[in-house]
């Protein structure tokens, strides 16, 4: 004991903390770093902890917050906090490692720099979702980049971001612990600029899939750090990045409930939790390798340990297994690849109507570009063509949807210029989101988050959202033409090309009733009415 207590003395005297800032926007995040010179003896992210709370300066609200080492040896321990609203706070923290405990105190101002903050379900309207600080809508319109992080190299994963930002994706799904070494029939192998091997914990073997010898006990700070870049590189963007926590392809987990798999959630909470632009997926595939009764377990504690509940999902194989009612759950995460998904979408909306708790529906995964896993109910690879048209059935259904582009182009496969949906990158090559793109110009062009659907106010095989007297969207999958019951009034009307985004005035509308002129082709066509 004299001994320990010793060691204790030797390095406690000599902790420091410093603050990142004194004045900071609000949904910006502070930051505490406590450096140990001399840490020590024993493992650092299980013997030594820094935690606290922080809270407003009137006392009025408290948020316990949980800190984390950043160094492999134990030398730096750093704590974070978002705060939420403009205003004065202070904060308490201690550093403990065994017997020895040394504390620090400090305050700091939040600003409002009309900032966008963490997104929430819309509490007015619940099939849909806002931004938490400026109030605006937020319209879903997602890709999936799931080893973005596996680019050794910071400058491909900032260009990737910057090029999905500009087509106007605002949702990334990237993977945290996700291991894979299938090449999912795409132009893709590992290789010394990108890997399929993340390593958030130590390893052995880091390139050996199913015997990397991880050390569940510790984390490959590196890594986390390399993370932490590219969710800032986003969240300057204000795309919001979500956070799979791991997959089915993986052979290897921390044990289910274990203490090991506890402090790896911990630790991305403690980390993470402080970006206002992420959201929690628990899984990949969840239901091919954790039951129901953990994911329930899981999200709920997951909840708690975030001091800013974040949305959270998750991603089972089978559609049976979302937790629609549990009050974790926040939204869906279908993976549903039927092609009749305006359908698929309308039901699982009057299903949760029937459940009694209304959130937002979205099917992340219901193809990808130019690419047939061999469970897909289709033949032949999907162009950008069948999922930009299946992405406006979606939608058309007042729900969302996440997307996945060609992987074709190669990564460490010449010409080694793309990787699509298994890494983010792309060339000039890679069209499919400029029609995304022009969807989202069109339904942002009016409330849609007050529209619901209507498909009985059309004829002819067209879907509707209507918000009942006001405005009218109309989308015609074939072409042709359509009836569209109104309430009377005057109003004026356009044809939209879904395809490049053009618009097409005509003339103006008086009475209940309206039957459009055919659509300049057979193609798919958009009508929006909006009333005078």
């Amino acid at each position: 004991m004299v001994l320990l207590l010793a060691a204790c003395a030797s390095f406690g005297t000599a902790v420091t903390f410093s603050q990142s800032v004194q004045r900071l926007e609000a949904y910006d995040f502070v930051e505490i770093t406590a450096s140990v010179p001399s840490p020590g003896w024993g493992n650092p992210f299980t013997l030594a902890t820094l935690s606290g709370f922080f809270e407003t300066a009137d006392g009025s609200r408290r948020w316990p917050i949980e800190g984390f080492c950043d160094s492999e040896d134990g030398s730096i321990f750093r704590i974070r906090f978002m705060p939420p609203t403009p205003g004065a706070y202070r904060y308490s923290i201690a550093y403990q490692k065994g017997l020895f405990r040394t504390e620090s105190t400090g305050s700091f101002q939040a600003i409002d720099g009309h900032r966008r903050g963490p997104v929430r379900v819309d509490p007015q309207h619940r099939f849909h979702f806002i931004w938490e600080g400026t109030g605006e809508h937020y319209f879903f319109n997602g890709t999936t980049a799931y080893w973005l992080v596996g680019w050794r190299d910071d400058g491909i994963i900032q260009s990737s971001i910057e090029r999905l930002h500009k087509l106007k994706i605002n949702r990334i799904r990237v993977t945290i612990a996700g291991r894979s070494g299938q090449a999912y029939g795409e132009a893709m192998k590992v290789g010394p600029q990108w890997t399929t091997y993340p390593t958030p914990w130590p390893a052995a073997n880091p390139d050996d899939l199913r015997r990397p010898g991880f050390a569940y006990r510790r984390f490959h700070v590196a890594y986390w750090q390399k993370f932490e870049r590219a969710l800032r590189i986003a969240r300057d963007r204000d795309m919001i990045i979500s956070l799979v926590l791991d997959m089915n392809d993986n052979p290897v987990h921390p044990g289910a409930g274990s203490w090991d798999e506890t402090r790896f959630i911990r630790y991305a909470v403690a980390r993470f939790a402080p970006f206002s632009n992420i959201t929690w997926d628990l899984g990949d595939d969840l239901d091919a390798y954790r039951g129901d009764d953990w994911t329930r377990l899981t999200g709920t504690l997951l909840k708690a340990w975030d001091p800013y509940s974040h949305l959270a999902t998750s991603h089972p194989i089978d559609n049976v297994h979302q937790d629609r009612t549990a009050p974790w759950f926040d939204f869906t995460s279908y993976q549903e690849w039927s092609r009749d998904q305006h359908a698929f979408m309308l039901s699982q909306r009057r299903e949760q109507q029937r459940l009694g708790r209304i959130i937002p529906q979205t099917n992340e995964e219901y193809g990808y570009e130019d690419h047939r896993p061999p469970w897909s109910p289709r033949l032949g690879f999907e162009s950008a063509d069948d999922l930009r048209r299946t992405a406006w059935d979606i939608v058309m259904a007042g729900g969302y949807q996440t997307t996945g582009e060609s992987a074709r182009r190669g990564t460490n496969v010449p010409p080694d210029t793309g990787g699509g949906w298994l890494n983010g990158r792309g060339d000039d090559t890679m069209t499919m989101l400029q029609g995304y793109a022009h969807m989202v110009d069109f339904f942002t062009s009016f409330e849609w988050w007050k529209a619901e659907p209507r498909d009985d106010l059309v004829s002819d095989g067209a879907y509707c959202l209507a918000i009942l007297g006001s405005v009218y969207a109309v989308y015609l999958p074939r072409g042709g033409q359509t009836t569209i019951q109104l309430h009377s009034g005057s109003y004026e009307a356009s044809w939209f090309d879904p395809r490049t985004g053009r618009t097409v005035v005509l003339p103006p509308i008086e009475g209940s009733t309206w039957t459009s002129p055919r659509s300049p082709d057979d193609t798919d066509w958009a009508l929006l009415l909006r009333r005078k």
